[in-house]
């Protein structure tokens, strides 16, 4: 029986969600997670008998906003907090697009960098 999306989730299965990567044992590493506990204020899970974390939708998605930042942009922890205080509230989705985006952008000046140095040599 699965649960519901607006259940709690225990930390195992936050880790399972944000699709972290298993040590050599298949032992999901629920360190990382709480070490980002540590590291942003933001992330509040509800912790019950003997110390058990549940993690609500809003703070899934917050984890995953964080992972994405920082496993997939490569941004630093700090950069992160500035993110995440500064209080916008963008969408996965959307910081995703933007970072299409400047990929893109980044990749066309690139392009044209290689062809004025093109031209700068033919001359």
């Amino acid at each position: 029986m699965d649960k519901l999306d607006s259940a709690y989730k225990t930390i195992g299965e936050v880790a399972e969600i944000l699709k972290l990567k298993s040590n050599k044992n298949g032992i999901l590493p629920t360190h990382t997670i709480r070490f980002w506990e540590t590291q942003f204020k933001q992330i509040k899970p509800k912790i019950l008998n003997a110390n058990r974390r549940y993690y609500d939708e809003n703070c899934i998605n917050l984890l995953k906003k964080v992972k994405f930042l920082l496993k997939d942009q490569g941004m630093t922890i700090n950069g992160v907090k500035k993110i995440l205080n500064s209080g916008e509230s963008l969408e996965l989705d959307e910081m995703a697009n933007n970072s299409i985006k400047a990929d893109n952008l980044r990749n066309k000046l690139v392009k044209i960098s290689k062809i004025v140095k093109n031209l700068k040599n033919f001359k």
